[in-house]
């Protein structure tokens, strides 16, 4: 039995959809192949947490230190500011 002619058209749809296809798999396979592409996160957002934490109780611990005196109300917005950063962080972490 003889078979009928493609259209052009069909054919090229066909191919595209093939190309998008393996566009997609190639995709998800650089998407894999990067593990721990955030690697530097974890030691970060800890390393912010307790340096906000221990700036806090060494300002209360030495108030009269030179660094710190000068400093005054401003060192509980640092040590805030950096507990606040690391939470910022933790959303990073994936």
């Amino acid at each position: 039995m003889p078979e009928s002619k493609v259209r052009a058209g069909a054919e090229q749809k066909r191919k595209l959809r093939r190309l998008e296809q393996a566009a997609d798999v190639q995709r998800e396979k650089e998407r894999k192949g990067l593990p721990g592409e955030r690697n530097w996160v974890p030691p970060l957002f800890i390393s912010c947490l307790l340096l906000g934490v221990a700036w806090l109780v060494i300002t209360n611990i030495a108030p009269d230190a030179p660094v710190i005196a000068s400093l005054k109300n401003w060192n509980i917005f640092i040590g805030i500011s950096l507990i606040g950063s690391s939470f910022v962080l933790m959303t990073l972490w994936k």
